[in-house]
């Protein structure tokens, strides 16, 4: 198989949900942005809604597109058998998920940009920093999303365990906000605030510690057979 034929299979492995969510959100915020800026009295409410849909749903996006990335290939005793190795397959397919939905959260950003609302967003960060309001909680969720998979070996498994840290931070935002530790952590600390000060060590903290759970879930993907041998579409 042809380098590229190999890269437009795993394209194809991510799941139409997973190429169809990232670029179906960023239409929905240019179409909110231009509503917005029509209305122009609610300007404020629309730039919350705009930043929420980057940090908020482009993460859970990919969070859930991670945690469902393995044991989607058919033909369990073929993939076993090939020289390459599953790690080198979930890592291709992670690669070229996590390209795509980067685009499109770039692209999203740039609405907030062109249309001036990051200005209207209280303690939003500037210049490129701004791509770190997406780009954290995203590779955090998506490290999550892969160790959960590796570790379960059921989709259904790992996206519940994605949706759930997604929805405790929400729903707990004092509780975690109030404590220095969990604070670190918090994944939406641009749009439901943070102490001040506290962005950029939090932004560096959830970058951080995506690389141990991906650590995690290495020695895991070794086992390829249990993986393989799990949930079928």
């Amino acid at each position: 198989m042809k380098p590229l034929d190999l890269w437009a299979h795993e394209l194809r492995r991510t799941g139409p949900a997973a190429l169809a969510g990232p670029p179906a959100l960023v239409l929905l915020m240019a179409l909110l942005s231009m509503f917005g800026a029509w209305l122009g009295s609610r300007e404020s409410t629309t730039a919350f809604m705009l930043a929420g849909a980057l940090e908020m749903a482009m993460p859970l996006i990919t969070g859930m597109a991670a945690a469902s990335s393995l044991g989607r290939d058919h033909a369990v005793e073929l993939q076993l058998t090939l020289p390459v190795s599953y790690r080198s397959t979930v890592l291709r397919r992670l690669a070229v998920m996590a390209g795509w939905t980067g685009l499109c959260a770039a692209a999203g950003s740039a609405v907030l940009t062109l249309g001036g609302w990051w200005a209207l967003v209280p303690g939003a960060p500037s210049g490129l920093a701004v791509q770190l309001v997406w780009l954290a909680p995203a590779l955090w969720l998506a490290a999550l999303g892969l160790l959960a998979s590796a570790a379960f070996g059921s989709a259904v498994a790992a996206t519940t365990t994605v949706a759930f840290v997604w929805i405790t931070e929400q729903v707990a935002t004092e509780t975690l906000q109030s404590v220095p530790a969990s604070r670190l952590f918090y994944l939406f600390a641009t749009m439901r605030g943070t102490v001040p000060g506290d962005w950029t060590a939090n932004r560096v903290v959830l970058l951080c510690t995506a690389v141990p759970l991906i650590a995690a879930a290495w020695p895991l993907l070794g086992r390829p057979e249990r993986i393989l041998g799990g949930e079928k579409e």
